[in-house]
């Protein structure tokens, strides 16, 4: 299609942050449409980042509207849904969200859209999964941000104990976006160093708690997270419009467990281009195990209205 048009569903903290990070930086998109079941939040919305063009660092055609309005769309971003509340896990959102997510795919469907969905809204696996059934689309087009964010919190808490620009730091966290997210210290490195040659094992184990846990505690602290997967939704959203073939871990359609989940995959403009297959120690492989199993058990858990 390459109008290089992108729909944000959901003008909520997470929709609004991103938009704004897409207007201050430098990407390939050129239209964003949004659009949010209280109509009037996503006009104001717009209205706002409207009055940001004449000194941000790029020109975007910025305007609210409908579902109606994704027909020419490249990708459209869900981010629309209950927020997860304090003491709330996100599988815990899913009974809630599952069936709000129905109602919004049909209706983009149905204005002819033919492009990509990148879900945000929590849970992000198993609405990516239901996102696949809904849509009808090709699995490698339908992409959920994965466990893009959870990498980054962990590459910026390995930094700080390296003193290292977290952008050296080379690490995954895959599995489930969520309590049974797996970080591969086994492929970990920073220059070629290997994390586990660095770092002792107990200050890894602590370092996986921190990362598994502080979604809950910036939730308490402030009531939600936007910032950091705002910028994780750019980078996705550049790798696809750019086709930048870029190596992120996000969650997609895995035909062996019948579920999706965060995985290394090449991302670009046909969506997720292949999932890597990459060697892991016996005991990531375990706990990812463990992932996968929470996710299949999630997805046998959801009724759908019909």
């Amino acid at each position: 299609m390459d109008n290089n048009k992108v729909m944000i569903v959901g003008t909520g903290n997470v929709g609004a942050s991103i938009a704004y990070a897409l207007i201050n930086q430098r990407t390939a998109v050129n239209e964003i449409v949004l659009t949010d079941i209280i109509a009037k939040d996503a006009e104001g919305e717009a209205m706002d980042l409207r009055d940001a063009l004449a000194v941000a660092p790029s020109y975007v055609k910025i305007s609210n509207g409908t579902y109606k309005d994704a027909k020419d769309c490249d990708v459209v971003v869900i981010t629309a849904g209950a927020a997860q509340k304090p003491g709330e896990t996100r599988m815990q959102l899913l009974k809630k969200n599952v069936n709000i997510l129905k109602g919004m795919i049909e209706q983009i469907m149905d204005s002819g859209f033919d492009g990509i969905f990148l879900i945000v809204t929590n849970p992000m696996d198993v609405l990516t999964y239901f996102a696949c059934k809904f849509s009808g689309l090709p699995t490698e087009r339908v992409i959920g941000s994965g466990t893009v964010l959870d990498s980054a919190r962990l590459r910026q808490r390995l930094a700080s104990y390296l003193n290292v620009n977290p952008k050296s730091v080379h690490a995954y966290q895959v599995g489930e976006h969520g309590d049974t997210e797996v970080s591969l210290y086994s492929l970990a490195d920073v220059g070629g160093q290997r994390v586990t040659d660095l770092l002792s094992r107990d200050v890894l184990n602590g370092i996986s708690d921190y990362v598994r846990n502080e979604a809950y505690e910036i939730i308490e602290k402030k009531g939600a997270t936007y910032y950091g997967i705002a910028d994780c939704v750019v980078q996705i959203l550049n790798s696809i419009l750019n086709d930048e073939m870029r190596v992120l871990p996000v969650s997609s359609y895995d035909g062996f467990s019948g579920t999706c989940f965060g995985w290394p995959s090449v991302v670009g403009r046909e969506g997720v281009v292949r999932r890597l297959d990459i060697k892991i120690t016996e005991q990531e492989g375990l706990d990812l195990q463990k992932s996968i199993n929470a996710l299949q058990k999630a997805i046998k858990s959801v009724k759908i209205k019909a």
